[in-house]
């Protein structure tokens, strides 16, 4: 198995200081949230993106993808009726996908609950419609550079629209685009019914991309979710992607939340 850890766990560190700490505690890979590198990544070009990559690779770490895609700059919305605000919406998302390519990434989560919540109104099958069109827009650029989106199902005090995996794979069908499968983050699978290894069984076939961490928003280990029938249902099913540490609780400091969050990984799938 190969593990990967979000830049943003760094916080305000230089990008160099932080792929150093993370080659430096044993990670394989780096998972990048753009705004942590330029706060409108807009403005962020393919020459720069591609030196983030080269900076990554010099400390021995591959650049696994970009997540958090949606929460800078602030307008964008996969559900919206507002013609312009999608439509600004697949722009964004197709830059993403060449500045993930140029940096060597092969997967962008889209996760962004704010940004696809359906409001008081909406018919659902009218916003899923409009979500799959904006996802199968943003996936034609993506399979041309070799990017994949991965669909993040998420918690339902965090969003309304794509709570569950069965729903998410649903709109992943409507997409009906390769360059879109499914992305599986602990958090928010303890929040489903299903017991987590039933959710990763019943999705072996989509699952592209998978998250690491706990409810209580901190890393793998730190909380009551034990990973051993985690990684038994991982390895089960022959997953060979990379579990990236997403944490949302910051404390103590970047360098706790590295280096344990991997050693306890290590030992879970030895």
């Amino acid at each position: 198995m190969k593990f990967a850890i979000c830049n943003e766990t760094y916080q305000e560190w230089p990008f160099q200081k932080t792929c150093a700490h993370i080659a430096a505690s044993g990670y394989d890979g780096v998972e990048i949230a753009p705004f942590i590198l330029k706060g409108d990544p807009r403005a962020l070009t393919e020459d720069e993106a591609e030196a983030y990559g080269k900076t990554a690779r010099k400390q021995g770490l591959e650049v696994v993808g970009l997540h958090w895609l949606l929460i800078k700059p602030e307008g964008l919305h996969l559900t919206t009726p507002d013609d312009a605000v999608r439509q600004a919406t697949i722009d964004f998302g197709q830059h993403l996908a060449r500045l993930c390519a140029a940096m060597g990434g092969k997967i962008m989560v889209w996760g962004s609950p704010k940004q696809r919540d359906l409001e008081e109104g909406w018919v659902y099958d009218d916003a899923a419609k409009r979500a799959a069109d904006v996802l199968r827009a943003v996936s034609e650029v993506c399979g041309e550079v070799g990017v994949t989106i991965a669909v993040e199902p998420l918690a339902r005090k965090e969003t309304n629209f794509l709570t569950t995996a069965e729903e998410t794979v649903r709109l992943i069908r409507q997409v009906d685009h390769p360059a879109c499968r499914l992305h599986l983050d602990v958090k928010a699978m303890s929040d489903e019914e299903k017991s987590i290894p039933e959710i990763i069984a019943e999705n072996a076939d989509d699952l592209a991309h998978f998250h690491a961490n706990d409810p209580n928003l901190r890393g793998p280990g730190f909380g009551e979710v034990r990973f051993e029938p985690i990684a038994a249902a991982l390895k089960e099913i022959g997953y060979d992607g990379y579990v990236s540490v997403e944490v949302f609780d910051y404390t103590p400091d970047p360098e706790t939340i590295a280096t344990e969050s991997i050693a306890y990984l290590k030992e879970t799938f030895k």
